[in-house]
This record gives structure tokens, C-alpha cells and sequence, in this order.
């Protein structure tokens, strides 16, 4: 355990970025699995209103991925091996319906 005030604080602060992190973590988490469900919800029926909330739903989970690469909350490869996991089912579910 802690025995001074630093390493108290040092304890403290640990506690409270583990704690952002986390919600970081489980609001991106969210959001990639919204993108997966459009991307089969569009791959079902698709349509102009598909596309659009398949594109925003892309974009969030997109923003949401730099911005926790930024913070710190996860490695930059992790973040990019996580997009390209995204742009993947998106294209996959785009791709067939065109042609």
C-alpha cells in the first residue's frame, strides 16, 4: 500500500484514468458493434437510409477510435487493426450490392 502522500496520489490517479478508460473503451466498443449491425442490416435490405446510417455509424466508430489513440487509451496499431476491421465489413457489405 501507499505509505506517502505521493504515491497515495499516484494510486488515486491510477484509479481514476482506469475508470475513464474503461468507459472509453466500452463506449468505442459500442460503437463498432452499431457499425457491424448496419453493415448487416444493410447487407439485408439495402437502401439509400441503410447506406447513410451504415456511413455515420462508420464515421463515429472512426472518430471514436483516434480520439481514444490520442488519449492514450489504446496502442496506435490496435487502433488502426480496429478500423481496418471496420472498413472490411463496410465494404464487404457495400461491394455485393453494386455488383
Amino acid at each position: 500500500m501507499a505509505n506517502n502522500k505521493s504515491s497515495k496520489k499516484r494510486v488515486e490517479i491510477g484509479e481514476r484514468n482506469r475508470l475513464q478508460n474503461k468507459a472509453y473503451k466500452s463506449a468505442l466498443r459500442t460503437l463498432m458493434k452499431r457499425c457491424f449491425t448496419a453493415c448487416s442490416a444493410y447487407s439485408e435490405t439495402p437502401g439509400e437510409e441503410a447506406k447513410t446510417t451504415l456511413t455515420a455509424s462508420m464515421n463515429a466508430a472512426f472518430s471514436k477510435i483516434d480520439k481514444a489513440v490520442k488519449r492514450g487509451v489504446m496502442h496506435r496499431n490496435t487502433g488502426d487493426h480496429q478500423k481496418s476491421r471496420l472498413s472490411a465489413a463496410v465494404k464487404s457489405a457495400i461491394e455485393p450490392s453494386v455488383s
